[in-house]
């Protein structure tokens, strides 16, 4: 680990203030940064800890939503009644996600912000265009088999790990945040991430020295919730493909679907096409997987990976299943 200067902030916008700089970052629960660190993938000039801020508190807001603050542990926030009761997708792929340990630690901020897992952004000696711009993208040809089947590019092809912001992108959330100039920002989930393109070093909206101060939930969708994850073990693994989804069935027709994927692209994934083929549909295999063909239809596989692609499909199709009440 290289040396770096600390300093500890006692306000957002003291926190701000520090953090101007592209080598600068913001840390709480580090329970990514600083694996990071130590094996000098993220090499940061300065760290700003941000870990006694007052930004662990759950509020509920005027619409019926919640205001969910940047430092909450994702293990608190996965128990807190309002969110069981009301917003149980969320509740479900936080405890999917990671160990209980961990949860302790992780932090609402520090979840949306998690770097991906391939493998070769991890090994610093091989090419890798995420860590290092310019020299290459060596899971394409590689080993590839956690990787993303959409949103790549020839640059990147790696993955977004969290469970939590899959959920949190189904349940439309917006984050907000404090720029280095004092200005705040509200920013939609499905805005917030960025695709690789030519620059997949690149992974958010957010500026230098920006901070994530809330997380907010509009009032809560109707219907039946549901997250899914499909992974290698039981548990403490991330996920192949994971489905976080809230569908209402009236009527014996599907009245509203919200759904989001994990595990098949560089941010937490979400087609309104998929939604729009369902609403108005009564419910019904052929149904289900001509939404899962449409999610699908610009997917690629890179070798290892290709399973992803029939698997996201038996996946989504028992999870619509379970969510419309037509079978297990």
């Amino acid at each position: 680990m290289k040396t770096f200067q600390y300093a500890r902030a006692d306000s957002p916008e003291a926190a701000v203030a520090a953090g101007g700089g592209e080598r600068v970052k913001f840390i709480a629960g580090g329970t990514n940064l600083l694996d990071l660190m130590k094996l000098q993938i993220e090499t940061p000039e300065k760290l700003v800890d941000i870990s006694r801020l007052d930004l662990n508190t759950i509020e509920e807001r005027e619409d019926g939503g919640l205001t969910i603050g940047a430092l909450v542990p994702n293990s608190d926030l996965a128990a807190d009644p309002r969110v069981v009761a009301k917003y149980e997708v969320l509740a479900r792929a936080l405890l999917a996600g990671a160990s209980g340990q961990l949860r302790n630690k992780a932090t609402t901020g520090g979840n949306l912000l998690q770097r991906t897992r391939c493998y070769y952004f991890y090994d610093t000696a091989m090419p890798c265009n995420k860590r290092e711009a310019g020299t290459g993208c060596s899971a394409k040809d590689g080993f590839n088999r956690i990787l993303a089947v959409l949103g790549t590019s020839e640059h990147c092809i790696a993955t977004h790990p969290s469970d939590m912001a899959v959920a949190m992108r189904a349940l439309d959330a917006t984050v907000v945040t404090l720029k280095a100039d004092g200005d705040r920002r509200r920013i939609a989930l499905d805005a917030f991430y960025a695709l690789p393109g030519e620059t997949p070093d690149v992974e958010t909206v957010l500026e230098p020295g920006e901070l994530i101060t809330h997380v907010e939930l509009p009032a809560p969708k109707a219907g039946r919730h549901l997250y899914r994850k499909v992974r290698d073990r039981a548990s403490y693994a991330f996920a192949l493909v994971s489905v976080a989804g809230v569908v209402e069935v009236r009527d014996g027709v599907i009245a509203g679907a919200s759904l989001a994927f994990g595990g098949l692209g560089p941010m937490p994934w979400r087609d309104p096409a998929v939604e729009a083929a369902l609403v108005g549909q009564a419910p019904g295999d052929a149904v289900f997987a001509r939404a899962a063909d449409i999610l699908l239809a610009e997917a690629r596989g890179y070798g290892s990976n290709d399973f992803k692609i029939p698997l996201m499909k038996r996946t989504l199709i028992a999870s619509l299943r379970e969510l419309t009440g037509t079978g297990i």
